[in-house]
């Protein structure tokens, strides 16, 4: 039995879906949904917020601000509510609406930028509209998950850790890049402790993570549009870039199995299963993918058929695998 005192006080829950069983990919996932922010972006929030308390950059009277796509946003919500710390979140039109309603009820203020910069990024124009927020208003602090390192500190210390202690013979793990804070810290703890396990990181056509070439993207999560301090190419041993229609095809495949999950979820498992298949013919691996959130935040985008059509166009939906 699990007794907290405070919203922020849930992170761990331990829960894996055996993919072999149901989809026929030989891969066990990771669900990191299961806390109050519904993502894994609590334990970079809760982390970050610890830290600047310990050294002071938050204090009596200070009000938090912060750039997001979505996730951490709802996290640092749940924390700022939890420590009764204003909170402000800069995000843009690509968040999801049920995740700006969210914040909005935890209390939070969203303020959305519509316009991205010159160079077509809205992330640029986040963190633009960031940095005059606390040029103009006294008290505001500016956690920065693109550079903190209480962020990848975070996954090193715990999430790495609790998977290489469910799976003592874990042969790879396959991590979503987004700010690279969790690919980060999982890649470090595992060069430093299991340096056999190979770590393979999934990204998003479109990102420039890793050098590829930039363009358009949809779905809010994964990817970036400049490049992330966090991500680099020697922490990894493969990377792999997934079409976003592939990404919504794989969600709508697990949801006919009842997993209801993330936009960077589809992303993931879509990549482990074609790294797997090529990689892992014998299917003698023993693979981790690490699923960073729920599917309800998406209902409106990855799993309406109105939105799917607008964004994509026509996908070809494969059909139900034989273990339907």
């Amino acid at each position: 039995m699990a007794i907290i005192s405070t919203a922020d006080d849930l992170l761990d829950s331990d829960v894996y879906i055996d993919l072999d069983h149901t989809v026929g990919i030989p891969l066990h996932l990771k669900c990191e949904g299961f806390n109050f922010a519904g993502s894994v972006k609590l334990r970079a929030a809760t982390s970050m917020v610890a830290s600047g308390l310990r050294n002071g950059l938050i204090e009596e009277g200070s009000t938090l601000v912060e750039s997001s796509s979505g996730n951490l946003g709802v996290a640092l919500s749940i924390v700022a509510a939890a420590r009764s710390i204003p909170f402000v979140c800069v995000t843009d039109p690509k968040c999801n609406p049920a995740t700006v309603k969210l914040m909005r009820a935890l209390g939070s203020e969203v303020v959305v930028v519509n316009r991205p910069d010159a160079s077509g990024s809205y992330l640029s124009a986040r963190k633009a509209l960031v940095r005059e927020l606390c040029e103009h208003n006294t008290g505001y602090v500016w956690l920065n998950q693109y550079e903190n390192p209480a962020n990848w500190l975070a996954h090193y210390e715990n999430t790495a850790p609790l998977i290489a202690k469910q799976f003592p013979g874990l042969d790879v793990l396959f991590v979503g890049v987004g700010t690279g804070g969790t690919l980060s810290g999982c890649a470090e703890y595992f060069r430093e402790n299991r340096p056999g396990v190979r770590i393979v990181a999934v990204d998003t056509v479109g990102s420039v993570n890793f050098g590829l070439a930039a363009g358009p993207r949809h779905l809010p999560g994964l990817g970036a549009s400049e490049p992330m301090p966090f991500v680099h190419r020697d922490l990894v041993h493969d990377v792999v870039s997934v079409p976003e229609q592939d990404a919504v095809r794989m969600c709508r495949r697990l949801a006919r199995h009842g997993f209801l999950l993330g936009g960077s979820t589809g992303t993931v498992v879509s990549g482990a299963a074609g790294w797997l298949a090529e990689h892992d013919p014998g299917r003698s691996l023993n693979a981790v993918a690490i699923s960073a959130d729920l599917g309800d935040r998406y209902i409106e985008t990855v799993y309406d058929d109105a939105w799917v059509q607008d964004t994509y166009g026509d996908l070809h939906m494969e059909r139900e695998d034989s273990n339907g």
